[in-house]
């Protein structure tokens, strides 16, 4: 026989449980924003996404990234995708630059497949891509053999469409619109650093200067990754600067030096480990030792090449932009 203590403690809680399921009812979804994201892009497929080799069909929505350029492996870390392959571009321990932070769920898995002018196939088709992405210029010649990997989309190029590279893979990913803001953003946030550089130098101009192992250094030209980012700053080169539309540099010979002058002109050395990296420290060495040199009159300011020239990613510019600000002593309208 109950208890009256205990008919009352068991009504009690039923009246609670009644309570609880009544407000579980009646309470709107809370779907969690990730869920929500990931049910639109799986909405816009299938699709047929328009590249620089034709187009591809893209029954679902792609899940495994092969990146086959450092510039697409970054987008890919942009997007939040998973990448399964990539090639080497990093020497060391960690193959991916410190500027994108802790990446260690989107790249569990992922696979070096070889160097970027030569990926192997059969370590790629192990890794079971759901897209592979590119550009032209690095494996043009090897577009067919991959597509038969998985669907291949290329771009032409890296440097010179950095932006519009970000916003066609982002539409392979069924995240065009989040790859638009992403790019949206770092071009507001360039911009508000660049009128604080010239509010307080007014006068301020800049040039990039390359030791790449060459007879010749190498000047970046507008059109290029860092003229593309000092654009968007509205930070302009010299007047008189060379400039070319036919390839991100303009050559200049040690006699030529003094062409690269600017109110700051960046020094980079791509200098990885052996041959090719003694080469290009000791053409700096070269022509850092030329009179000449010591007539420039900016201010030289050393840069980490994997960031300046290598990096070709919204990130990496994102860097650059931060590292000129506390060049310049201004804030870096860090988000």
């Amino acid at each position: 026989m109950h208890t009256p203590r205990i008919l009352a403690l068991s009504a009690a809680l039923a009246a609670a449980a009644l309570a609880l399921s009544s407000c579980a009812s009646s309470s709107p979804s809370t779907e969690p924003a990730e869920t929500a994201a990931t049910a639109e892009a799986d909405s816009s497929f299938p699709a047929a996404i328009k590249h620089f080799r034709g187009t591809t069909e893209l029954a679902e929505r792609p899940l495994r990234v092969a990146a086959l350029d450092p510039s697409y492996v970054d987008a890919t870390m942009l997007l939040g995708a998973e990448l399964v392959a990539y090639t080497e571009y990093r020497k060391g321990n960690n193959p991916f630059p410190e500027y994108l932070g802790d990446i260690t769920e989107l790249t569990d898995e992922a696979v070096n497949v070889g160097t970027i002018t030569e990926p192997e196939l059969e370590k790629l088709l192990a890794t079971e891509p759901d897209v592979i992405i590119s550009a032209d210029v690095r494996q043009g010649a090897m577009y067919d053999q991959l597509n038969k990997i998985a669907p291949t989309i290329f771009s032409e190029s890296t440097g010179p469409t950095w932006k519009e590279n970000v916003v066609l893979l982002g539409e392979a990913l069924g995240k065009k619109e989040q790859a638009e803001t992403a790019v949206a953003d770092y071009e507001a946030r360039a911009a508000a650093v660049g009128k604080e550089i010239l509010a307080k130098k007014p006068e301020t101009t800049y040039s990039l200067v390359r030791f790449a192992g060459e007879d010749t250094a190498r000047l970046y030209a507008t059109d290029s990754f860092i003229g593309e980012i000092m654009v968007d700053m509205g930070i302009p080169r010299p007047e008189d600067a060379p400039d070319t539309t036919e390839s991100i540099f303009v050559p200049l010979s040690p006699e030529e030096i003094l062409k690269a002058d600017a109110e700051v002109i960046f020094q980079s050395t791509w200098a990885p480990e052996g041959a090719e990296g003694d080469a290009s420290r000791a053409q700096e060495d070269k022509f850092t030792s030329n009179p000449l040199w010591e007539k420039l009159e900016g201010e030289v300011m050393q840069v980490d090449d994997s960031i300046f020239l290598s990096s070709v990613s919204l990130q990496g510019a994102n860097e650059v932009i931060t590292q000129v600000a506390e060049h310049f002593e201004v804030n870096p309208q860090l988000p």
